[in-house]
């Protein structure tokens, strides 16, 4: 029983190939080959998702490594002794001209 390609076209078209038993044996398989390839897209789209993820928190990362930085440069330019002092004496305070004595109690 062989068929021209027209005759195949209009067989599968009109839906008549799913009433033959070969076609209703194969319908498993053809549903197990169809969950396999939208688990597979659906992987996909997880895989890209996790990529933009991982993409943005690089970025930020960045972001906060370099804010870290500025912030413990400010920190230590604002601690050395000359800032120190600038700022106490706004407040009317002075730096000492004698060194610290050494409490002891015996």
């Amino acid at each position: 029983m062989k068929m021209n390609l027209g005759q195949s076209i209009r067989h599968i078209v009109s839906g008549n190939f799913l009433s033959h038993e070969d076609t209703v044996s194969w319908l498993p398989f053809v549903f197990f080959i169809a969950s396999l390839g939208l688990v597979y897209i659906a992987n996909g789209y997880y895989a890209e998702g996790q990529i933009r993820k991982l993409n943005h928190l690089s970025e930020e990362l960045k972001d906060l490594r370099s804010e870290y930085v500025i912030s413990k440069a400010d920190l230590m330019f604002v601690s050395k002794q000359s800032e120190v002092s600038k700022a106490a004496a706004i407040i009317g305070l002075k730096e000492s001209i004698h060194p610290p004595k050494k409490i002891s109690i015996n």
